[in-house]
């Protein structure tokens, strides 16, 4: 696994990014995370991990710029059984949860793109087994040299 990027937090909320030497937006910082770079966040006074709460704030600017999250029952539910229930929930289940729906979501968009292929192949099959001629191109050219030309009309 890649070594973490570090970004450093300073009290006035700036982010400062200490690979590139410069600060660094939220908006970054998903950037960088949708691209694949795992980040850390440590408070520059402190040395407190703060990484979770950074990942927390960049989900919510992006769910109030898409205005959804979660539904509000879910919410609800957050907010009422928070810190004992959902807190297991989240340490043991949720990760394993997404993990198997995007393996889940690979394998069926890999089978999607089998059958298309399949059925590709097999109407170009079928296509020459039954004309014995290959598949027809409509927008292919089929006057070659060598085939009989046209003969004019006689007067």
């Amino acid at each position: 696994m890649a070594e973490k990027k570090l970004i450093k937090k300073y009290p006035n909320r700036r982010l400062y990014d200490t690979e590139k030497s410069t600060h660094i937006t939220l908006q970054e910082i998903g950037e960088l995370i949708k691209e694949g770079n795992d980040i850390q966040v440590l408070d520059a006074k402190t040395d407190e991990d703060v990484t979770a709460y950074i990942l927390t704030q960049i989900i919510l600017e992006e769910a109030r710029q898409n205005n959804i999250l979660l539904p509000s029952p879910v919410l609800h539910l957050i907010i009422r059984y928070g810190g004992t229930l959902l807190d297991d929930f989240f340490k043991n289940y949720f990760q394993q949860v997404l993990n198997n729906y995007l393996a889940y979501k690979n394998s069926m968009d890999q089978q999607f793109r089998q059958w298309i292929d399949l059925g590709r192949n097999w109407s170009d099959i079928a296509q020459k087994t039954l004309t014995g001629m290959p598949p027809f191109n409509p927008f292919e050219n089929h006057a070659e040299e060598g085939s009989p030309k046209k003969k004019k009309p006689s007067k």
